[in-house]
């Protein structure tokens, strides 16, 4: 039975045009894991990757428009969320940075917004307005070099960036580098301040990153070689020391294959990873003590290309999107071991790319 106050609300980004039905709302049944479409908006070109302000009741959109130069450039639409039916209402839209997006991510405190471009080699830098909407752009980091100088590792592709627990630093994976790039946010002058750098070794890919609860570990999926890296941080310096690195494949797999997202149970003793092309979640039990990973499943994603997924806060589901599937897939979690269970429940949606479920109270 769910145990939380309010409903849980899934929100979908997908690749799409601007008259197709992008942003998709539904909600989550934790009695039997079905998915309900509530809502669905069109008007965005690309509204791929979502952040939702569950606490301020704001949903943030990344978007891609044609600027006066006739070039393809990023944009932001911040939207208000009605906490009984879960119907977005467009805020407004501000640009965001001068090469298309593929992840946003807010701040702890919900003080600023930062873009990343995959393309553009850039993270954009935005503040939020104090009514939830979006300011326009305050610094730009680009980063430059490259990793094995084979594409896509021949420029930079930062692909995503998360904040420390505490909020003060950024990291940000560079699939184009095989680094980690971290920044301070200067808050007073606006600023994306470079702090460190983490090499992972050449041809990995890092891809999206997540911190252990206790904010002792931190890991990477590694998009290029199909695997994940598991690392001591210090908090204090904002310091990432490799531990291990393993394989988020079956032993005797030899197809293709590239990592997408990664995330780690409420209570830190199990870590999740994305296949796509063996098209499958992998299940890691993470060490207390040192935070290495051992495999504990492989279960398929129902479709193809799960490009992303999502644990349901109370940490009961787990819900993959399917982009070449068009669907998403609920799988109910084993709170003893980790490991996943089909529900035999999807929902269609076309190409989605991002799933964030969250509770909104009322």
């Amino acid at each position: 039975m769910a145990n939380h106050e309010g409903q849980l609300y899934v929100f979908v980004g997908s690749y799409a045009g601007i008259g197709d039905n992008g942003v998709q709302v539904f909600t989550f049944d934790e009695d039997s894991g079905s998915l309900t479409l509530r809502h669905q908006y069109d008007g965005l070109s690309n509204p791929t990757f979502l952040n939702v302000d569950a606490a301020r009741a704001r949903l943030y959109a990344i978007a891609d428009y044609t600027n006066e130069s006739g070039k393809k450039a990023g944009e932001a639409v911040s939207y208000t969320i009605d906490k009984e039916t879960g119907a977005l209402a467009e805020l407004n839209r501000a640009a965001t940075t001068d090469s298309t997006t593929c992840h946003v991510q807010r701040d702890v405190h919900s003080r600023f917004l930062t873009f990343t471009s995959y393309h553009g080699g850039m993270i954009g830098l935005s503040k939020i307005q104090g009514d939830g909407s979006i300011g326009p752009i305050l610094d730009v980091a680009q980063h430059v070099g490259s990793s094995t100088g084979i594409d896509p590792q021949d420029k930079p592709h930062p692909h995503s960036s998360f904040y420390s627990p505490d909020g003060r630093f950024l990291f940000v994976q560079d699939l184009g580098l095989d680094r980690i790039v971290s920044y301070i946010v200067d808050a007073e002058a606006g600023k994306l301040v470079k702090h460190n750098e983490t090499e992972i070794h050449a041809g990995a890919g890092p891809r999206h990153f997540a911190f252990h609860p206790e904010g002792r570990f931190a890991y990477v999926i590694n998009e290029l070689d199909s695997t994940v890296t598991a690392f001591r941080y210090d908090a204090e310096g904002g310091i990432l020391t490799k531990i291990e690195t393993v394989s988020t494949l079956p032993d005797g797999f030899e197809g293709e294959n590239g990592c997408a997202e990664i995330a780690i149970s409420r209570d830190g003793k199990y870590v999740y990873g994305s296949n796509r092309g063996h098209d499958s979640i992998v299940v890691y039990q993470a060490d207390p003590d040192n935070g290495s990973l051992r495999t504990v499943q492989h279960i398929s994603t129902e479709g193809g290309h799960p490009r992303h997924f999502a644990l349901t806060p109370n940490g009961n589901y787990l819900i993959a999107a399917n982009r070449d599937g068009n669907n998403l897939v609920s799988y109910k979690v084993d709170e003893g071991n980790g490991t996943l269970s089909f529900t035999g429940l999807t929902a269609q949606a076309s190409k989605p790319v991002c799933v964030v479920p969250v509770y909104l109270e009322i």
